[in-house]
């Protein structure tokens, strides 16, 4: 067996290749690629004992290669459009023992451009019968063809030897076009040819016949299927005004407008805004404000922008309000996601939100959050919480599910991870593009998860428009405002 390994960190194991010198592995290592960085790799091999688990102190070290990513031959698979389920049997295969019946396994390989052959999956062994059905495998399109209905698959067909020295039984070649014929009740089938045996037995048919009785192909969309079949990312900002944040005429304040350089909160705003705008055609933001008192009667109550230069209102609203409290989050997520909700009588994949919440604390309707998160799970939503200051927000990280599924008060769990929780001090010296790549890291998983949950299919492709970020015409719905609108 192999392991590879990458800056130190082990990232998986071959199968097993019994009692054989010039192994030929099928299981394909899959791994990040970053063009700017020289990723060194490590391959090693080991001889393993006995019958007990791969990895064990006991296996012999064979040698080692190191490498960089860029040395060896590898394959994108980004571009992958799903995977098919095969299910092969055959009949009347040679038999190749003198007192039992052959020990049957197939192997496909995939033939490369330049005329290699990569192995694309090996069967199990099926004992002492020369009629198997195989065990069902999925494999990807990538893999088995390339995404390439025409490329040219090479089968074989073996009799299983406990030294490593499988007798030949016989090859066939396919296509995955071929292999799409099934249907209707109706079967593929294969010669399976021993070319020694053609050319010396003159009324020689074949060795056997391969039979593919069933084919089920899955496909997988990715995050850039939905977006180039139009779907909008509508963007909602919520800003904490609570008391807490301090007085915002003061430097010391998380509100404080310095002339020089943007705050805490307006920084986080941009590196956010400037990512999510690229996927909503018209640009403009939903923004709310929340745990102040506004004039003229200083209630406490949720705010409305309906403009599209978020900052411009974020500076010209403080003026004009009073910072208060509580830190309450529960009515901004039920807020959002009931305008989600209303997507889903569309019945197709044009609209998903993402709902930026920063704040200063720790929200005080921890409970009703909890709920009400539970509650967004289902919708097309995303939520993303930015701690701003230096709070202790170790309970903040309840919400965000990455170290144990989240539940509501009652125990209800969450249909998907939507919450992701990012204490802004830890980006203080970075980049914005850091902090924008963090907190948005987890938004194309989300998409995809919530479209493949409800079994929506993209839409087709959106015909090019004058902006290659202007997917789409769809008018960006405005939130009712609740309390006065400032």
């Amino acid at each position: 067996w192999m392991s590879c390994v990458s800056a130190e960190l082990s990232l998986d194991r071959t199968e097993v290749i019994k009692s054989n010198l010039h192994p030929v592995f099928a299981k394909v290592f899959t791994l990040d690629y970053y063009f700017e960085e020289a990723q060194k790799l490590r391959f090693e091999v080991y001889d393993i004992h006995g019958t007990h688990s791969i990895g064990t102190r006991d296996d012999d070290f064979l040698g080692g290669v190191e490498c960089t990513l860029g040395q060896v031959h590898a394959e994108e698979i980004s571009g992958n459009n799903g995977y098919v389920e095969l299910f092969f049997c055959a009949k009347k295969l040679d038999d190749k023992d003198l007192f039992s019946k052959s020990d049957p396994f197939l192997e496909i390989y995939r033939i490369n451009d330049d005329g290699t052959e990569q192995l694309v999956h090996r069967t199990e062994v099926i004992k002492n019968n020369l009629n198997p059905v195989w065990e069902p495998f999925k494999v990807s399109l990538i893999s088995l063809c390339s995404c390439d209905e025409d490329r040219k698959l090479k089968c074989l067909v073996w009799d299983y030897d406990s030294r490593g020295k499988h007798d030949f039984i016989g090859e066939f070649y396919a296509t995955f076009r071929e292999m799409q014929k099934i249907g209707g009740g109706s079967k593929v089938t294969w010669d399976c040819m021993n070319p020694k045996y053609k050319l010396k037995k003159k009324n020689y048919k074949n060795s056997g016949v391969v039979i593919l009785s069933d084919l089920k192909l899955h496909r997988v969309y990715s995050f850039l299927d939905y977006i180039m079949g139009g779907c909008q990312i509508h963007f909602t900002v919520a800003i904490d005004f609570t008391a807490s944040n301090g007085d915002p005429r003061n430097s010391c304040s998380l509100h404080y407008i310095n002339p020089y350089q943007p705050n805490e909160y307006l920084k986080a705003l941009i590196a956010v805004g400037e990512i999510c705008q690229d996927y909503d055609s018209d640009k403009r933001f939903s923004a709310l404000g929340f745990g102040a008192r506004i004039p003229p009667n200083y209630e406490v109550s949720i705010i409305l922008f309906k403009i599209q230069g978020v900052v411009e209102a974020y500076q010209n609203c403080l003026p004009k309000i009073q910072l208060y409290g509580p830190t309450n989050v529960s009515p901004i997520i039920s807020r959002i996601a009931k305008l989600s909700a209303g997507e889903e009588t569309i019945k197709d994949a044009s609209r998903y939100h993402i709902l930026l919440i920063l704040t200063d604390g720790v929200v005080t309707d921890m409970a009703d959050t909890r709920e009400a998160i539970v509650r967004a799970s289902y919708q097309p939503l995303s939520i993303i919480i930015v701690g701003v200051g230096n709070a202790d927000f170790t309970d903040m990280q309840i919400l965000d599910g990455d170290d144990g599924v989240l539940r509501s008060p009652k125990g209800e769990p969450v249909l998907r991870d939507i919450v992701q929780f990012v204490p802004f001090r830890d980006f203080k010296t970075a980049s914005p593009a850091a902090l924008a790549k963090c907190v948005l890291a987890e938004v194309p998983n989300q998409v995809v998860e919530y479209y493949s949950h409800k079994a929506i299919c993209p839409m087709p492709p959106v015909p090019s428009c004058d902006s290659p970020t202007s997917l789409a015409n769809t008018p960006t719905e405005s939130l009712p405002a609740v309390g006065t609108t400032a």
